[in-house]
This record gives structure tokens, sequence and C-alpha cells, in this order.
């Protein structure tokens, strides 16, 4: 079977940053799930406790199911905490629960890419398994206008993987200031908070990598960058 040199020199770096973004933010979590945080505060603790002092009430905090599975929902205005961040005292799940508030921060305070990022979800979910959809047959039925529409489609998850980018640093910039500010945080605690959040952070930049790269690929191949075409 055919293996194009060039995808393997394209996906091969983006396929090790990402198993090694996974590894870390493993191995952060792994690490300072075992060191007690200095307040004695759950990862559920924390979050009300932030929302409270910035006198946000409109929004709940809630246990979600799975690893790692913290987030924020705009559209009910939730922290969703996993199991081991909502229940446990440790760093980790203090870090993990003041970054999902600072995304609950950013909704009160109307963060631009924030908003800009919850608009574009339903189309980066389309585009999630749309362009494959499209390119496959575009390829079988020999329409290039069906494979541009694809691309098309793919960048627009690319674009996505970008905005997310700044949303998440921002998210991360404000929890560390809001632990500190608040002392909520030990001077210890703040390191391991800063290592934690920082591992985080790389497996978003790890997939907007990923997905760039993916791009290049199909550009190189159409021809429509370094007018190479196969």
């Amino acid at each position: 079977m055919f293996i194009d040199p060039l995808y393997l020199m394209l996906m091969i770096p983006g396929l090790l940053l990402a198993t090694w973004a996974s590894i870390s933010v493993k191995s952060a979590f792994a690490k300072y799930s075992q060191v007690r945080a200095s307040s004695g505060m759950t990862g559920a603790d924390v979050a009300a406790e932030i929302l409270q002092r910035n006198h946000i009430f409109d929004v709940t905090v809630e246990e979600s199911h799975g690893f790692l599975s913290d987030h924020y929902d705009p559209r009910s205005r939730t922290v969703r905490l996993s199991p081991a961040v909502y229940r446990e005292a440790s760093v980790a799940s203090v870090a993990i629960a003041a970054h999902e508030v600072g995304h609950a921060l950013q909704h009160a305070k109307a963060y631009a890419p924030l908003q800009l990022r919850s608009m574009a979800v339903p189309l980066a979910r389309f585009g999630s398994y749309a362009p494959w959809i499209i390119l496959i047959g575009g390829f079988i039925l020999h329409s290039l206008e069906l494979v541009y529409v694809g691309i098309a489609l793919f960048a627009v998850t690319v674009l996505f993987q970008l905005i997310t980018l700044p949303v998440e640093f921002n998210a991360s910039r404000r929890a560390h200031a809001q632990l500190e500010t608040l002392g909520l945080v030990s001077r210890d605690d703040a390191k391991g908070v800063r290592k934690v959040l920082s591992a985080a952070a790389m497996t978003y930049v790890a997939a907007a990598i990923s997905a760039l790269l993916t791009l290049l690929y199909y550009l190189i191949r159409l021809g429509l960058i370094g007018n190479r075409r196969s």
C-alpha cells in the first residue's frame, strides 16, 4: 500500500506532539492530585467560592461523569466538574476547577473570543465529520468541487481550534489571578496549579497544530499551495 511521504512528514510531528501533550496532562494531574491543597477546599468548594466572590450567582456547579470531563456550559451557565475534581481537595482539583470557572468569568464579562467560539460550536461540530464524508465522495466521484467543499468545511474546524487557544489561555490566567488574589492557594500550591494548567493548555496547542498540518497537507496536494497537485 502506498503511503504518501508528505503525509507522514506533516502528520508525524503533530501526532508526537499530541501524544506528548496527553501524557503530560495525565502525568501532571496524577502527580498533583496526590498533593493536598493547603486550603483543604475541594474543587467544588473553590469553584463556588470564586463565583460568589465575583458576585456571579446565576452559574451552578455540578458533578459530571468521566475522567477529566470538566467543562463550562455557557448555554445553561453550568460548571461541570469530573468526580475527582469535584470531590477532592487536591492542588490538581483546585487548578482545574478554577480554570473552568475562568470560563464563567469570561462569560460574565462578555469576553469576545468566548462568544465567538460559542457561536462557532454548531458549525464546528458539523465540520468535525462532514468534511471527510464529502472528501471521500469527491475522490470517489472524481469531483474536484466536492473536494474543495470538504476542505473548506475542514478549514472551519481548524479555525475553531485556533479560536479556542486564546479562550483557554485566558481562562487559565483568570484562574491564577483569582486563586492568588482571593488567597485560595499557598505559594507552593500556586506552583502546582501553574504546572497542571500549563500541561492542559498544551493539549489545545497540539490539537490546533495537528489540524493545521492536516489542512496544509490537503492544500498542498490540491495544488492550492506550492502549485503541486496529485
